[in-house]
């Protein structure tokens, strides 16, 4: 099927064709029907399916060029990336029907990224940049008709919800409104249940498993202090984009440094990072001017490149959602990629069994390690104790 089968206008069509993509993804055709009548949607697909453009293209179908007040629609997404990720996949559709799209998240000048609000008819926004605009008094958000909330299940997380409850507070109650997530399961799923009326479910088959099928799973038995000649060894081989994860802040900066020292060019991303340095490190690496970013799972949620081909943890992930989040900046879009796990001695336990749960214990014996029983509970004395791994904080 392709978009115009779908009804998609020939002016979005065209626009989509001049960026290489000729028909939808299950996601996109799956929604479009009940988005574009502007029924409440729930939309539950993996990472990396083509969720943008699976809201993107009915708001801009849906949208009056001459609406008046701006901002027509809001999308509101976790992070500053996806923010700026989300208006450049936005304004390829929005362009070809005449619709302006205005990006706002922290790390910058507050009154700066107002202005340009109010001629906006698609407003993107984290929700912590977006309530303090609104609060004071520099957003109008009295004319939204569309709300989304992309990769809603991060934003809870990230421990968003009470930014997003003032701000839906501050919205008609006459709007349509779409949930894009990875899960909406637990709290997800409740709040859905309170922001949305009589939606319609719908999502990718196959679901059941929540590992990106598409990629292809590795797991590496390596010595503690061998990780660094490894990863050198991986990213000088590998020809595309690699992302490696760590799990704090400093560890970002440290390998980093170490890896240049190897004489591999790489690039740090996490929180205390200025907003132009984030920028200028994504932009160096999604243009390929230096193949490898490290980054903690805080900086990367959200980071939306089709072109990471590999994806290392060099630290483990903290538990299996980490797990599933990090492997989904890889293959995307339909594109292959792997995803490679160091494990040192001291953590084969714990991600043989982080490896059985996902339903991944035929790729970890592949390297001929074994896949552990689960922890056994012990109950008796007088406090009883239990054994279970407990993963570093996180800083």
């Amino acid at each position: 099927m392709s978009f115009h089968d779908l009804g998609v206008s020939d002016e979005v069509v065209h626009a989509l064709a001049q960026r290489g993509i000729l028909a939808p993804f299950p996601i996109q055709s799956m929604v479009w029907e009940d988005a574009r009548a502007g029924r409440d949607t729930l939309a539950r697909s993996k990472t990396g399916s083509g969720k943008t453009l699976g809201f993107a293209i009915p708001i801009a179908e849906r949208l009056d060029p001459d609406a008046q007040p701006l901002p027509a629609a809001l999308v509101l997404v976790p992070t500053r990336e996806l923010a700026q990720q989300v208006r450049e996949d936005f304004e390829v559709v929005a362009a070809a029907k005449g619709l302006r799209v205005q990006a706002v998240y922290g790390g910058t000048h507050v009154r700066e990224q107002a202005r340009g609000v109010e001629r906006s008819h698609v407003l993107i926004a984290t929700p912590g940049r977006l309530d303090d605009l609104a609060t004071r008094g520099l957003v109008r958000l009295d004319g939204i008709s569309v709300l989304v909330l992309d990769e809603a299940d991060r934003m809870l997380d990230m421990g968003f919800q009470p930014q997003v409850d003032r701000i839906v507070r501050r919205l008609p109650r006459d709007r349509q409104t779409m949930f894009f997530s990875a899960t909406l399961d637990g709290a997800v799923g409740r709040i859905a249940e309170v922001y949305t009326r009589d939606p319609v479910l719908h999502e990718v088959a196959g679901y059941d498993r929540a590992v990106v099928e598409e990629a292809d799973h590795r797991f590496i038995s390596v010595p503690l202090h061998g990780k660094l000649a490894k990863l050198t060894e991986l990213a000088t081989a590998e020809g595309g984009l690699t992302l490696v994860f760590v799990n704090t802040k400093r560890a970002v900066d440290d390998l980093a440094r170490r890896l240049k020292a190897e004489g591999v060019p790489a690039l740090a991303l996490h929180g205390d990072m200025r907003q132009e340095a984030r920028d200028r490190s994504l932009k160096r690496f999604a243009d390929g001017h230096v193949g490898v970013l490290v980054a903690t799972d805080v900086a990367a949620r959200g980071l939306d490149l089709d072109d990471i081909t590999l994806v290392v943890n060099y630290d483990a992930p903290l538990d299996d959602k980490a797990y599933v989040h990090r492997v989904g900046r890889t293959a995307r879009a339909g594109r292959a990629g792997t995803s490679i796990t160091f494990v040192t001695p001291q953590q084969q336990g714990d991600i043989s069994r982080m490896a059985a749960r996902l339903d991944l214990h035929a790729e970890f014996e592949l390297e001929g390690m074994k896949v552990m029983p689960p922890r056994t509970v012990f109950k008796g004395g007088p406090k009883g104790r239990r054994s279970a791994f407990r993963p570093p904080k996180r800083t």
